[in-house]
Order: C-alpha cells, then sequence, then structure tokens
C-alpha cells in the first residue's frame, strides 16, 4: 500500500483535539485511529505494538540479521488534528495529472489558487490531494503517520539492512500535550526524528520558545442608559488591552521574527477572556515578550482599577536546538540521505513547534522531517502522493545512514 493509499483511509477518521478538554486524550475520537493503527502495525509484522492509556501507540522493527549493533532510530508523528478547523467527515479529493492551475473545492465552492499557493503551479503533472473544502484533510500529521508505517513495510517487504526500528504516534500535540505522556525510556530508541513537517526535504531542529498566556477581563455590565461611570465594558477593555501589544502577529512575521498571536476571544460586557500564544527562537527575546504581556495587564489595572484583567501565562515547550547540537549527527545523517535522493535539504527554522520540542528536552533529541504538506489547519491543505513517496525514500534513506555510520 502507497502513503497516499494510507493518508486517504486515515483522514476519513475524525481525530480532532480539544483545546478545552482535561482528559487524555483530550478527544474520545483519537482513540478510534489508535485502534486502527494498532490493527494495521500488527498486520505489518510490527513486534511489542503497544496501544497505553495515554492513546499513545508504539511499535518497532527489531534489528535485521547483522544490523544488531546498529544504533537504534525512532519516528514518530501524532494523530490529532488542529481543533481550529473541524477534521469530522472529511471527504478527500484525488486529483490526477494535476495541472497546476486553480481548482474548485467542491464543498465550498472556494477555489485552491496558485496565486495564494505559489507551490501548487510545480505540482502541476502530479497527484494532488485536498479537503472538498468544507473540512481541513488531515495531512497533518496523518501524511507522517502514513509515511512512517510505509517506510516499516518497506523495510519489512524487501528484507532491507536496517538496525532497530522504533515508531511511535502521539495524541494531542495540536494542543501542546502530546508528548508530556510519552515513555521515553521504553520507547526503544535514544533518538528519534518527528515526521510533521511542510514540504518534502524539509529538516528543521530549531523551534520556537513558546508560552500560552490568557487574559480574564472583569467588567460591569449595567443598562445602557444608566451606564455613565459604572459600566466598564469588558470587551471595550479587551480591545484596548490588545492595543498594547506590537503588531508583531504570524500574518506580519516570518523567518526568525517571532510574534504575539491572539488566538480565541470570547466574551459580553461583565466578561471577556482572550487566549494568546507567544514565540520566538530567542530566549532573551522570548523573555522579554512575556514581559510586554505582563506590561500591558499592569497598564489595563491602572486605567481601569487592580483585578480588572487578571493574566495566567505558562511556557509551552522552548527551542530544541539546544539538545539536538550535541546529536547534530541526526541532521547530518538527514541531509545525507536526501542528497542521494537528489533533494536539496531545506533546513528552516519550525515556526512553531513539534512534539520533539517537548521530547528533546525530556532526553529524545527529536530534528523534525517534511511530510509534503502545505496550508495545514484549514480547508486549504494539499498535498501530492509523489511528494508522499519522496518523504517515504527519505525515510528509508535515515535507516540506510544509520546502517553505514
Amino acid at each position: 500500500m502507497t502513503a497516499a493509499e494510507r493518508l486517504l483511509r486515515y483522514v476519513t477518521v475524525a481525530t480532532d483535539s480539544d483545546e478545552d478538554s482535561s482528559s487524555t486524550p483530550s478527544s474520545a475520537c483519537q482513540w478510534d485511529l489508535a485502534r486502527m493503527l494498532e490493527e494495521e502495525m500488527r498486520g505489518l509484522g510490527l513486534q511489542n505494538v503497544r496501544l497505553e492509556a495515554n492513546c499513545t501507540l508504539y511499535g518497532e522493527l527489531p534489528a535485521a540479521p547483522g544490523c544488531e549493533k546498529v544504533q537504534p532510530v525512532g519516528f514518530l508523528a501524532h494523530m490529532d488534528t488542529a481543533p481550529a478547523f473541524s477534521g469530522r467527515g472529511v471527504k478527500p479529493q484525488v486529483v490526477r495529472d494535476y495541472d497546476g492551475g486553480p481548482l474548485c473545492l467542491p464543498g465550498s465552492g472556494e477555489v485552491l489558487s496558485p496565486q495564494r499557493f505559489p507551490e501548487l503551479a510545480e505540482m502541476r503533472g502530479k497527484t494532488l490531494i485536498t479537503s472538498d473544502g468544507t473540512t481541513l484533510l488531515g495531512a497533518d500529521d496523518k501524511a507522517g503517520i502514513a509515511e512512517i508505517l510505509t517506510m516499516a513495510e518497506t523495510l519489512l517487504r524487501e528484507k532491507r539492512p536496517h538496525g532497530k526500528v522504533c515508531v511511535a504516534f502521539t495524541p494531542d500535540e495540536e494542543v501542546g500535550r502530546g508528548a508530556h505522556g510519552f515513555d521515553v525510556v521504553g520507547f526503544g530508541a535514544p533518538v528519534a526524528y518527528t515526521v510533521d513537517g511542510g514540504a518534502a526535504g524539509e529538516l528543521e531542529y530549531e523551534t520556537f520558545n513558546a508560552a500560552a498566556a490568557e487574559v480574564t477581563i472583569h467588567g460591569v455590565s449595567v443598562h445602557p442608559g444608566t451606564a455613565k461611570d459604572v459600566m466598564k465594558n469588558a470587551l471595550l477593555v479587551a480591545m484596548e488591552l490588545n492595543a498594547l501589544l506590537p503588531e508583531e502577529t504570524p500574518a506580519n512575521t516570518s523567518g526568525y521574527e517571532g510574534f504575539y498571536h491572539l488566538d480565541r476571544m470570547s466574551g459580553n460586557v461583565a466578561g471577556a477572556t482572550l487566549g494568546y500564544i507567544l514565540r520566538d527562537h530567542d530566549r532573551q527575546r522570548f523573555e522579554r515578550r512575556k514581559q510586554v504581556m505582563r506590561d500591558a495587564v499592569a497598564a489595563v489595572n491602572r486605567r481601569f482599577g487592580e483585578g480588572t484583567a487578571v493574566l495566567d501565562l505558562s511556557d509551552t515547550y522552548y527551542n530544541m536546538e539546544e539538545k539536538i547540537r550535541p546529536h547534530f549527527y541526526l541532521v547530518e545523517r538527514a541531509q545525507a540521505a536526501m542528497k542521494k535522493l537528489g533533494v536539496t535539504p531545506a533546513v528552516t527554522p519550525v515556526r512553531g513547534g513539534t512534539d520533539g520540542s517537548i521530547l528533546s528536552y525530556r532526553g529524545l533529541p527529536c530534528p523534525n522531517l517534511g511530510t509534503g504538506g502545505y496550508a495545514f489547519h484549514g480547508p486549504w491543505e494539499h498535498i501530492t502522493a509523489e511528494d508522499m513517496d519522496l518523504c517515504v525514500k527519505i525515510l528509508l534513506g535515515i535507516v540506510e545512514e544509520f546502517v553505514s555510520a
């Protein structure tokens, strides 16, 4: 089975995570895909397959004969899809011999256009996979799962030399909790790669430092006819607070530039809540961003009264470069595998995070590899079967680099 064929199966299983849930996993639907994958892994011949109580799925390929001394290596992907846009009822659209031009998404009538997504022009002649426009596709990160299992199937079917290869699929990566319950010691490999990125050939070992900030605004609600000098409109206070932050938003930044992102907002006159994510690759700038948020809350309280704004600020993960540098051969072996395939490695900073951000700090160094997908977290998500095949070859090449090291 090809990676694309696997992806088309997986995306029909809803796995939206829920950032407002305190359960593990955050949504019960993630169990459905986990059990499907568990059965598939056993059928492929993976050993020590185990689905744990926190919905993390593990398995491994023992070293091939003669390769027992090869350093074990792991590959990880996540099962959940982003809660920002629905992943339920996905109807994948397969366009063979795509012409590289505008493509109508039949469910919504919206047009997937190379003017907005220039990479589409380079996909001419390939087999393009999208949703119907009413949901996301789910290639983030079901494409990673599909590529890892296709790699494992190829190693077994073709009896290729390989050391011990460990795989794991996690829940709740999209809400920042997927790696907290990961069994680093029991995983079986001292190093790994997450397969959870964009273009085929992407290789990332730098992530943002990340924090979550929730601001609760306490207002005073009275009838607007008698509101003078009494009403404190929480919605207007929230707008003032946001205006105190620099205009360094995701839409205005790129590369190594950090940002303040208002991710969600709700409320009424009596009370409002603003949810932000703060990001920066540089640790000192990251700490300054957190202070800017504290200062904005303090300014609001000076203007409207102490306790009007309450800040809950917590770190989410840190730049994994610090933990990857001592194991830089992971990057070099991935680069070597790509170059042998004629792929120029695209080493870029992750403008986000992966499970590897947390796992690297927990003792499992994890650079990140591209899956071939684009425009994640929304209805424009797209990927090609050919790029998925290339990603599988890159994974196989990395395994080969470990054997020859």
